[in-house]
């Protein structure tokens, strides 16, 4: 097994811009739009830990039936599964039941936008721990991107008590984010070395799975199901769309685009959580709304202009 790659080649993307990443790319901002919604039907009778071991325990299944299916690369040595389960403690686990958490004290569209900070932490965790240069242009367009999203979320911000609990939530999220931002470096890094891209997934969710199962026996935390429709409909649409749909298209492009780019993504799914939002909860747009929209694609297309040739 070949060992990991030096910091400058896991951070360095191998494609520019096309239509295959833009089809991931569309996929990957589709199914985390629209991820919020069937996330808050999860919310209520199940503890968090249990439904995201739920989760993880259906799509690691369905990914590896459809491995087995095609005859992929599912044994590997010992060594190489220590990284599948930090990639899945990071990735298919503890960053979900931390924004689980954060949801039972700050609103939904705050959750969304400390979500999307993992465009900037993945700038500032390759440029720590991997050594990458922070190019200018996407610096830029990240800051623009951030500036669309305070402008599109301010009313719910500006409401936000920020009381004891409201920062526990707060702290709850980010510590969620970093966890993700974490876990998409590894990824990259597991990727580079050689790692295919779907068996390191499909393992990762089992260990994730794994963690939370573990987390829910230690908190002696109920087994039972809750068997409404939404709750049933959340999980299957959480575990096939937004685990293994996204999660594949949305490694597939950072191993293309560079775990900077590839992180932006999550900058622009809450533009469309909010258009769910508008539609299935009435929210009301506003000028600061439209104003931050219109940054926020500004971001978009700064970010994902073609670099500058060397």
């Amino acid at each position: 097994m070949s060992t990991l790659a030096t910091p400058r080649d896991a951070a360095a993307p191998h494609h520019s811009f096309g239509l295959v990443e833009l089809g991931l790319y569309g996929l990957t901002i589709f199914a985390w739009s629209t991820s919020w919604i069937a996330l808050k039907w999860q919310v209520g009778v199940v503890a968090p830990e249990v439904s995201v071991a739920y989760r993880f325990l259906l799509a690691a299944a369905v990914m590896f039936a459809w491995l087995t299916a095609t005859g992929q690369r599912l044994r590997f040595p010992a060594s190489v599964h220590l990284r599948f389960a930090l990639q899945g403690a990071l990735i298919f686990s503890t960053n979900f039941y931390l924004f689980y958490r954060g949801g039972a004290y700050l609103a939904s569209g705050l959750l969304s936008v400390v979500f999307s900070l993992a465009s900037v932490g993945n700038l500032l965790l390759s440029a720590l721990l991997l050594g990458q240069r922070i190019e200018r242009r996407v610096a830029l367009g990240a800051l623009t991107g951030f500036m669309g999203i305070g402008l599109l979320f301010w009313p719910e911000i500006a409401g936000t008590d920020f009381n004891g609990r409201a920062l526990t939530g707060l702290g709850f999220c980010v510590a969620g984010t970093l966890f993700f931002c974490s876990g998409s470096i590894l990824a990259s890094a597991n990727q580079r070395s050689g790692l295919p891209i779907f068996s390191t997934t499909a393992w990762g969710m089992a260990y994730g799975a794994v963690l939370m199962l573990g987390l829910s026996l230690v908190n002696d935390r109920s087994f039972a199901i809750d068997v409404s429709a939404k709750y049933i409909g959340g999980m299957l649409w959480l575990a096939l769309v937004s685990s293994v749909a996204a999660f594949a298209a949305y490694l597939t492009l950072m191993s293309r685009i560079g775990a900077a780019r590839a992180g932006y993504a999550t900058v622009i799914f809450p533009i469309f959580a909010l258009a769910i939002s508008s539609v299935e909860e009435g929210y009301v747009w506003t000028p600061l709304a439209v104003a931050g929209l219109i940054a926020v694609v500004a971001g978009n297309l700064i970010i994902l202009s073609r670099p500058n040739k060397r």
